[in-house]
């Protein structure tokens, strides 16, 4: 039931239903309160809704209860930064990689709750808030004394690294454009140095008529570097624009189906401008379709290593390690070979978590198991671990039988009767409920394999359930007719059931009886009928209309399984 709500959840969170998610996660944490991995995800759903004091409560809870699971660290670090907690984050984050130190998930967390620390750190600076937002533009611009230091390419660049990061004022505190600049900010006339005021050395005699001649220290004319800076940034923008068009033609030549050419214009893209990761994914995503596998996974390992670097969107870095998946899939030659790609996929899921990543990871676990069967597969095999297991029941050593069958199914999972042998062995143990779900796969694979019915019925006939036992037998002999075993079995049932029909049962029998049919959840449901309520306060109080009511088949059928159940008797 609890794997039932979970699948439910997960399927609810792939498709951003979040609020069932936290629901089905719930009703399944009810189920099974010890399971880490429900708080996790329901701590996933409640962040991926804002509710991250939930989340927070949800990542602590699955730290205590598995300390040693990486993920558990991840979803604490992510509920302190979502509350702006940013150094217990740090903490988290840093705990989780002392217990897996590989964990990509858990250092790109680090690297993002390390930079929310440095970022709510206040400015040096106290003229800090003056430069922040377009006013100070504004200010600059309306002001005619320092309109004309716009045109300047250089103050521009000063004044834009200032208002990035305030504390860098003073290293252009020199330059008299900035103070005049920081004057109209902060509407403060600041009283610049000139010819009269500005402190002169003394005059030799012999050069007074130079003195006149002297012009201001200022710097009207921009000076040379930045003019090339600004001349660099204009090149890296043209080279950024004509990556963008070659990426266009590439998508154009890929939807044509011409790969060759769509590769051209990706590789070219690449070399225009390296600082766009989807330029490669698309690449690797042309050699995925070309067969050229190989290729696909080093284009995708480059675009996740350069995505780290530059902090790209976590969703591009999740695509290239799904089509990284994807190519380990199509190389995959037995079932080892699908360790990789479902590794990878798990790896895109925690940078983003994508239905289509999802079903790929799906698909690519059921290819791995279904080859492991086929790889195992082996009848010849089989048939000799079965007959072990025959040998070791004749013993007596049941443990040991049950060894056996259970390998030999490993071997051809097909073969009713280790799947008949196995349910005697569980029935000796007195493993109930496995050798009944042995005896009906029994019947599954053979319907006309007396055995499975004798089986299923022995194990019915241990459990007390009398009448169920007797439909088995029922069954089986409309497949063998005369079937010895099943005609013996037919006849302890009856003779159950009539014990219990004269009233014969002893007090101990009748509790013990009564206890387990009302487990029964088809006695559940008859007592809890309307009309069969009716029907039995009848036969106490209206002999009359009980006198009817035995005329109605399907009413006695049910008032007789609850005579054999021990319910009610009849006198």
């Amino acid at each position: 039931m609890a794997d039932e709500a979970k699948a439910k959840g997960n399927t609810a969170f792939s498709a951003g239903d979040f609020d069932s998610a936290v629901r089905h996660f719930s009703d399944a944490i009810a189920l099974a309160p010890t399971n880490h991995v429900l708080y996790s995800n329901r701590s996933a759903a409640y962040a991926s809704l804002s509710r991250y004091s939930e989340a927070l409560d949800d990542a602590k809870k699955t730290v205590e209860l598995k300390p040693d699971w990486s993920k558990g660290y991840s979803r604490l670090g992510a509920a302190h930064l979502g509350l702006g907690h940013a150094d217990e984050a740090v903490s988290a984050y840093k705990k989780g990689l002392e217990v897996d130190p590989n964990s990509e998930a858990l250092k790109s967390g680090l690297a993002d709750a390390q930079a929310a620390t440095s970022r709510s750190r206040p400015a040096s600076n106290p003229f800090g808030d003056v430069f922040q937002g377009p006013e100070m533009w504004a200010k600059l611009t309306a002001d005619p004394s320092t309109r004309a230091f716009l045109q300047q390419p250089d103050f521009v660049r000063m004044m834009q690294d200032v208002q990035k990061n305030p504390s860098n004022l003073n290293l252009y505190l020199k330059d008299q454009r900035v103070m005049q600049a920081l004057g109209v900010l902060l509407n403060v006339k600041f009283h610049a140095p000139n010819q009269e005021d500005r402190d002169m050395p003394d005059a030799e005699p012999a050069a007074p008529p130079s003195r006149p001649e002297q012009k201001p220290q200022h710097e009207p004319v921009p000076e040379p570097e930045p003019m090339e800076t600004s001349l660099e940034e204009k090149e890296a923008k043209e080279r950024k624009t004509q990556a963008l068009k070659e990426k266009e033609a590439g998508n154009a030549s890929y939807k044509k189906k011409d790969f060759e050419t769509a590769i051209q214009h990706y590789t070219k893209a690449i070399e225009l401008d390296d600082e766009d990761i989807s330029f490669l994914t698309n690449r690797a995503a042309v050699y995925l379709e070309m067969g050229k596998h190989e290729e696909c996974i080093k284009d995708c390992d480059k675009a996740v290593e350069r995505g780290r670097e530059l902090r790209s969107d976590f969703k591009m870095i999740a695509r290239a390690l799904t089509r990284k998946g994807s190519a380990l899939v199509k190389v995959a030659k037995c079932s080892k070979d699908f360790d990789p790609a479902i590794e990878t996929f798990q790896k895109a899921l925690t940078e983003h978590r994508n239905p289509d990543t999802l079903k790929k990871l799906n698909d690519a676990e059921k290819a791995k198991k279904d080859l492991e069967q086929q790889e195992y597969f082996d009848p010849k095999i089989a048939d000799e671990e079965r007959e072990k297991g025959n040998e070791c029941f004749k013993q007596q050593k049941y443990p040991e039988a049950v060894k056996h069958y259970t390998e030999s199914l490993r071997r051809n999972p097909k073969d009713p009767k280790a799947y008949s042998n196995r349910a005697a062995s569980y029935t000796k143990l007195g493993a109930l409920p496995e050798g009944l779900k042995d005896a009906e796969k029994c019947i599954e694979l053979d319907p006309t394999f007396s055995k499975g019915y004798t089986r299923k019925g022995a194990v019915q006939f241990f459990m007390k359930e009398f009448d169920k036992a007797l439909e088995t037998y029922q069954e089986g002999l409309k497949h063998d007719p005369n079937n010895q075993e099943l005609l013996d079995g037919v006849r302890r049932c009856v003779e159950q059931i009539n014990k219990a029909n004269r009233g014969d049962l002893t007090p101990e029998e009748l509790k013990e009886r009564q206890a387990k049919a009302m487990q029964d959840p088809e006695i559940q449901n008859i007592l809890t009928d309307p009309v069969m309520r009716q029907v039995l306060s009848d036969f106490q109080e209206n002999p009359k209309a009980a006198q009817d009511h035995m005329k109605n088949p399907m009413v006695m059928n049910k008032i007789q399984k609850l005579v054999s159940a021990g319910i009610v008797q009849m006198r």
